[in-house]
């Protein structure tokens, strides 16, 4: 069975689209709103127009015939003024009828349109004139009513001005005037409303263009300035112009870029005197604790050879411990400024990774117990520094026997284009929250323990020695128990054979 996804409406994200889509959009709207405006404007015109000259002629015909009908009139009488009306119409053809009070409607053709009972409810007290417009047999309509008042002895249509008095007769008179032409008239404003927007929105395209333009050369300037201060030009300024928004976030960005690059500035000269301070702090130390590790070396001797009392023996050990410890936190130290300042050394050569871990191993005195187990495939070349891979190996493993519990494995294989040595162990494993922070310098995943007998920088130095090759060292927790670091380096080409 195939599912097929939801088709999703995508709107154009590009700022240049969006822009000249709101120009586009605001023109259709404003001329849309004009034209339709103006079509009603015009539409009631041609209404007005049209009912105004047929109440006038109406009024006139009535004027003209009303006083020869008898009152009250009869049936043919009525009949006979809306048959006069038809043929006096003109060029209005209108189909007449007419009503004495509240009796039938009486017409001349059968055919006529039928009056709205609203309309004749409204002309029943003798009022002005009035019109409604209807729809019948598919075609517009406009039907006046016009009520015949007295005026002294005679009658005539009502709204006219005069100085006799005019009393209501009774009798109405009902005109339907076809609107076939007006809304023809309608029809073709409408459809030239409607072909003038197209050319409209058109025209409109081109200053939308331009304002797109205009509005998106400074947002490029600053999108090329920020992608160079991101790339560390800091000193990337940009050409403010004008008075508007964007000339003030231009002025802001080069205010913000100046202070930048000042933060910048100091941030790297507090960082080289941290640098130098550290260096020179831990070359300073080097002496002195060159003179105490001799000299707790011979006070080892004599409390191993049982010269000094057990109490002063223990002292002297401790005090051995501590200053073995201080000479390779400096070691490390002076190793760490070296990666800072990005002048270690690198002595890479040809050579089996599977050497290089056999030999950290056997000077260790690793290789010789329970505690750690090597699982060596076949040769595994790599083109490495063989001093920095012992620091490497040397830190993982003795981390491992440190903080897990044996015994240590230490894999090696030779993996697609890459060498990766793996060191596993079957301790608790590393706490979550201290995966991601194992290899930063001094950092200890048991806050509560004040020391250990590591400096804090071996896993760092480890991670910094990995990088200097080009290579990865990761952490994580094994699947079952305990803690794997891999290594991974990239494997040496294999030397040609000479052909015989």
């Amino acid at each position: 069975m195939t599912f097929r996804r939801p088709f999703r409406l995508r709107l154009p994200r590009g700022l240049r689209v969006r822009l000249v889509a709101a120009f586009l959009f605001a023109a259709a709207f404003g001329a849309l709103l004009t034209a339709g405006l103006t079509f009603q404007q015009a539409r009631s015109a041609i209404l007005d127009r049209t009912q105004e000259a047929a109440v006038a002629d109406l009024r006139a015909q009535l004027d003209s015939l009303a006083p020869g009908l008898p009152f009250p009139p009869s049936t043919q009488g009525l009949r006979d003024l809306a048959l006069q009306l038809d043929r006096a119409g003109g060029a209005h053809t209108w189909h007449s009828a007419a009503a004495y009070q509240d009796g039938p409607l009486v017409s001349a053709a059968p055919t006529a349109p039928p009056v709205p009972q609203t309309l004749r409810e409204t002309t029943q007290d003798g009022a002005a004139a009035a019109y409604q417009r209807i729809e019948h047999e598919g075609r517009p309509w406009l039907v006046l009513a016009m009520p015949v008042s007295y005026a002294g002895a005679s009658a005539s249509a009502s709204g006219d001005s005069g100085a006799m008095s005019r009393a209501p007769s009774g009798l109405t008179v009902y005109a339907a005037l076809p609107l076939d032409e007006d809304e023809a008239d309608i029809a073709a404003l409408r459809t030239a409303a409607q072909a003038g927007a197209v050319p409209a929105l058109a025209l409109a395209l081109v200053p939308a263009l331009f304002a797109a333009r205009r509005v998106l050369r400074p947002v490029r300037r600053l999108h090329g300035g920020a992608e160079r201060i991101t790339a560390g030009e800091l000193d990337t300024r940009l050409d403010a112009e004008g008075h508007d928004e964007l000339a003030d976030l231009t002025r802001t960005f080069n205010t913000m870029a100046t202070a930048l690059q000042r933060d910048d500035a100091e941030l790297r000269r507090m960082e080289a005197s941290a640098r130098r301070f550290a260096a020179d702090v831990a070359h300073e130390l080097r002496t002195p604790l060159a003179a105490m590790t001799a000299v707790t070396g011979v006070l080892d001797e004599d409390a191993d050879s049982g010269a000094l009392p057990p109490d002063t023996a223990d002292a002297v050990r401790l005090i051995s411990d501590e200053t073995r410890t201080l000479a390779r936190m400096v070691e490390d130290l002076m190793e760490v400024s070296r990666f800072d300042a990005r002048t270690a050394p690198l002595r890479a050569e040809d050579v089996d990774l599977r050497t290089l871990v056999s030999k950290t191993l056997r000077l260790r005195g690793w290789d010789a117990g329970e505690h750690v187990t090597v699982d060596l495939a076949g040769p595994v070349p790599v083109h490495a520094d063989p001093r920095r891979v012992d620091v490497i190996l040397a830190n993982l493993v003795g981390n491992a026997l440190r903080h897990g519990s044996p015994p240590v494995t230490v894999r090696v294989r030779a993996e697609g284009e890459r060498a990766v040595l793996t060191v596993t162990d079957h301790g608790p494993g590393i706490p979550a929250h201290a995966v991601s922070h194992v290899f930063d310098r001094f950092y200890k995943a048991d806050t509560a323990r004040a020391r250990s007998e590591g400096s804090g920088l071996g896993l760092a130095l480890a991670h910094e020695n990995a990088l200097l090759h080009d290579g990865t060292l990761t952490a994580a927790n094994a699947p079952g128990a305990g803690a794997v670091f891999t290594l991974t380096l990239a494997l040496a080409t294999p030397p040609a054979r000479e052909s015989r």
